[in-house]
């Protein structure tokens, strides 16, 4: 071995342990190890930051803000808000959380797809009195699976397509991982739906903000439109949007007041009702019945500005001016352009009307403003935000418009119209000019420590290439799998991007293992197609640990698993995904 070839398989290794023992942050590992690369003399300095310009960057990055509008115009909760009533049973309902993010997964960003499902994961949790972890990790597994039946489903696919290109001029296309996976999808669906058993069914989860603030139900006003679906409809058929979650504590009719209306009480034009339930079912119910905010419709009769406004949540101060107040009172509106939306008192149901109630320290606010203005007012009002709380309370669901963007991106991207990288930045980029994702929040679902890891990787493992390493090391591999069949050498590195992953990140995984698996398949005298394909299944499937890819991260607080817990449910769901990938791959991508 040569110099370079030693030193640039001991910084990958060293890399590769600090990723595993997790004392410093990913994207850190990644900068530190760009830096050893061009002063060892692995990475020509020109070249250091030829990862920030790459394709993959832009693509990861306008994906997560693609999966962004898809979750704030709730999509998905609104096509599926049908069929939830009759899911009854928890394997009926496990069922159809794992298949919707799998199909669902195979469209957008496979980590987007888990996020928005969460919701009605929690839902059922709640319903059955059950431990969301019974959902969670069934779900997160399932996402993995949905990814890699199309190239944008999941990263890995994305990074093979590129490295195929180098090899062979051609790339990867939108169907190509197809065949393959939607036959080991299937079955991995198929197998969570019922080996969803095996998991602990006394994990508790991290205590939500709102869990430890008490926030149980918020009071809120709005009004029957002339637009409105639920003109001439029942208090019950109001009730039905939100599935029961809502209360209607009051209809306000012609200044007279209708305490506890029947649930056959006919909804006429103009009605104020007094509504109690949680953010999310709030927000369901206006958005479903078409209903208006009272607090929101000011701003029908106001001058039309560019400044977008936010919803966001936050508890009234012990030095507040508004204690002792009511919001009319105080003039939030006219002094300080806030509209109140909803309002919670822990301990107590608030049955009068948002504008006469007197503030107390602690009452939790749903406040609407100029999202530029809105930090500074809520610290004159001495109002504490909370944290991560943003809802969509009183915000505009710009679903036709999210809709249309999404339908021409994956048509575009079917049929080869433009470049992945052009059609997601594209996407992305109309996404913002059109408002149906703020900037701001656009910024803030751009996963910087990934993109930074992706960009400063991207040189370090092509280091692997230049100095001759991945040549060697798929020397090694041609002498141990030489007398191997065919389908023992591509199970081989299905098994070995398994290993790899849970240690080195799904796509840091196939920046490394993609060239190695390329040179193994040249030494054997094969096309690299079918060992690229078992390198994205194997890094895109790690099913084992909780920090080989960011879908088993997220669940893992949520869910209160255990590290051991993935085990449980990931090995025999490993060993499915192996046993059925390899005769797959070779029947689609014949090796000669």
């Amino acid at each position: 071995m040569t110099y370079p070839q030693i030193a640039s398989l001991l910084l990958v290794s060293v890399m590769m342990g600090a990723f595993l023992w997790g004392r410093f942050r990913y994207d850190i590992v990644a900068l530190v190890a760009l830096l050893a690369a061009v002063v060892l003399g692995l990475v020509p300095a020109k070249d250091a930051f030829k990862g920030f310009s790459d394709d993959i960057v832009i693509i990861v990055g306008s994906a997560l803000v693609v999966s962004l509008a898809v979750a704030r115009s709730r999509l998905i909760d609104s096509a599926m808000s049908r069929w939830l009533p009759s899911l009854r049973s928890t394997q009926l309902q496990v069922a159809f959380l794992v298949i919707t993010v799998a199909v669902t997964s195979a469209i957008i960003k496979n980590i987007g797809a888990l996020a928005m499902m969460l919701p009605i994961a929690y839902q059922f949790a709640r319903k059955n009195g059950v431990s969301p972890s019974v959902f969670l990790m069934p779900m997160a597994f399932a996402s993995l699976l949905g990814g890699i039946v199309t190239l944008v489903g999941t990263s890995p696919n994305v990074i093979v397509a590129r490295v195929r290109a180098e090899l062979t001029g051609e790339p990867f296309r939108m169907f190509d991982f197809a065949p393959v996976g939607i036959v080991v999808a299937l079955a991995g669906c198929a197998f969570l739906s019922i080996g969803y058993r095996l998991l602990p069914r006394d994990r508790r989860g991290s205590t939500a903000i709102e869990q430890a603030l008490d926030i149980k139900d918020y009071v809120t006003e709005v009004q029957i439109g002339e637009t409105s679906p639920m003109l001439g409809k029942s208090i019950a058929d109001l009730k039905a949007l939100a599935e029961g979650e809502v209360q209607v504590i009051a209809i306000l009719r012609d200044r007279h007041r209708m305490p506890a209306p029947l649930p056959d009480a006919t909804l006429r034009r103009g009605d104020i009702l007094l509504l109690r339930g949680e953010t999310d079912a709030l927000e369901h119910i206006v958005a479903e019945g078409r209903l208006t905010l009272v607090g929101d419709e000011r701003k029908a009769n106001e001058p039309e500005t560019s400044d977008p406004t936010q919803a966001t949540e936050a508890i009234i101060g012990p030095q507040s001016v508004l204690i002792g107040r009511s919001a009319g009172d105080a003039e939030l509106h006219t002094r300080f352009g806030l509209h109140l939306l909803a309002i919670s008192r822990s301990g107590e149901r608030l049955k009068e009307r948002l504008r006469d109630i007197r503030l107390r320290a602690g009452d939790v606010l749903v406040v609407q403003g100029d999202e530029r203005l809105l930090p500074e007012r809520l610290s004159e009002l001495n109002l504490l935000p909370l944290a991560n709380r943003v809802v969509a309370l009183g915000s505009a669901r710009p679903v036709l418009v999210t809709a249309s963007i999404v339908a021409v991106t994956v048509l575009a991207l079917a049929f080869g119209v433009a470049t992945v990288p052009i059609v997601f930045f594209s996407a992305a980029v109309l996404l913002i000019a059109l408002r149906a994702v703020p900037l701001r929040d656009a910024y803030k679902s751009i996963d910087a420590p990934i993109l930074l890891m992706l960009a400063a990787l991207i040189p370090v493992s092509d280091s692997l290439r230049t100095t001759g390493t991945t040549d060697l090391l798929a020397g090694w591999l041609a002498q141990f799998g030489g007398d191997l069949p065919a389908w023992g050498a591509v199970a081989m590195m299905v098994a070995a991007a398994m290993a790899v992953t849970p240690f080195l990140n799904n796509a840091a995984t196939v920046l490394v293992m993609a060239p190695i698996g390329a040179g193994f398949a040249a030494q054997l005298g094969y096309k690299p197609d079918a060992f690229l394909m078992a390198v994205a299944i194997g890094a895109a499937c790690d099913f084992l640990t909780p920090i080989g890819h960011q879908c088993n991260t997220l669940v893992m607080g949520p869910g209160g698993y255990r590290f051991s817990d993935y085990a449980r449910l990931g090995a025999p769901l490993t060993l499915l995904v192996l046993v059925l990938s390899v005769p797959l791959i070779l029947f689609v991508w014949p090796l000669r």
